[in-house]
């Protein structure tokens, strides 16, 4: 079983739909998590965006790509952009992709568009590995 990462910047909204998504999507296949640069909190628009996808991701919680130990994860995404940022053994793995998806907290209205933008992508992800 693949084991797969999301990262972002603040672990607060994109990596975490994409850990809600990943879950739902792929259970018995993958085992995920989700960290970011630095740890913030869930947004509340997540939650809710979530919600209305028919996931719940409110026992999530924001945590610190420190945490963590590039070795221990075959799949790494980013999903803004922060790979540049990551030390080299996180780009490493055997699998790394950086979505660049828009940060919906700068547009809370962008929300339901970036959710099915994450959904599509961890569906295919998910389905190549």
């Amino acid at each position: 079983m693949k084991r797969v990462m999301f990262v972002c910047k603040k672990n607060s909204a994109r990596s975490q739909m994409a850990e809600g998504f990943a879950q739902h999507l792929g259970t018995g296949k993958i085992e995920v998590t989700s960290s970011g640069l630095e740890a913030s909190q869930v947004r509340p628009e997540a939650i809710a965006t979530m919600k209305d996808a028919g996931i719940d991701i409110t026992s999530q919680t924001s945590k610190a790509l420190s945490e963590f130990k590039a070795e221990d994860f075959d799949v790494v995404i980013s999903l803004c952009g922060c790979g540049v940022n990551l030390p080299p053994a996180w780009v490493t793995r055997e699998v790394f992709q950086d979505w660049q998806l828009d940060d919906p907290a700068e547009q809370p209205e962008i929300f339901p568009r970036v959710r099915e933008e994450i959904r599509e992508r961890v569906t295919k992800l998910i389905e190549s590995v």
